[in-house]
């Protein structure tokens, strides 16, 4: 099910590193939306709210970019949800001047074998100004995520 916004035109985007990860897409879909295990493993998000319905809101607590004590809440809006390949939710209007769309995906590489990575595409006037200070914490951040579900199912699926 799933009710997607076409890519603004004039976007900039940052994509995560792209991981293999051994075990099932089915199996990796489970632990990424296992949102209340997140505390446990995922170093950039480390709480998510969300009923993951469509068009529902998902609240995703990040640390400070600036490295300082503290988190800050991210609140977005599910836009799809297709088990076990795709997810993607964006900031609609939360943040004047800015759009984010982040897509992640799960790809099938065999019966016990898959990846992951992550899309998010930015536009709006203010837009470029943020990424240029904070594009390497959101790269850097994206590809912890990636690192840190595959260590993730990985363990869950060899246990």
């Amino acid at each position: 099910m799933s009710s997607t916004a076409p890519t603004p035109p004039g976007h900039t985007t940052i994509e995560s590193v792209t991981v293999e990860i051994g075990a099932p897409a089915r199996f990796v879909w489970d632990v990424l939306v296992d949102y209340p295990g997140y505390d446990r493993w995922n170093p950039f998000t480390v709480h998510v709210e969300t009923s993951l319905e469509i068009g529902s809101p998902i609240a995703l607590t990040l640390p400070n970019a600036d490295g300082s004590a503290g988190t800050f809440v991210s609140r977005e809006h599910i836009r799809a949800v297709e088990p076990p390949h795709h997810l993607r939710y964006d900031t609609g209007e939360e943040i004047p001047g800015i759009f984010s769309v982040r897509d992640q995906w799960i790809e099938p590489l065999g019966e016990n074998r898959c990846s992951y990575r992550t899309v998010n595409t930015f536009s709006g006037e203010h837009a470029e100004a943020m990424l240029e200070t904070m594009g390497p914490w959101l790269k850097a951040g994206f590809d912890s995520v990636a690192r840190a579900l595959r260590k993730r199912a990985e363990e869950l699926w060899s246990a």
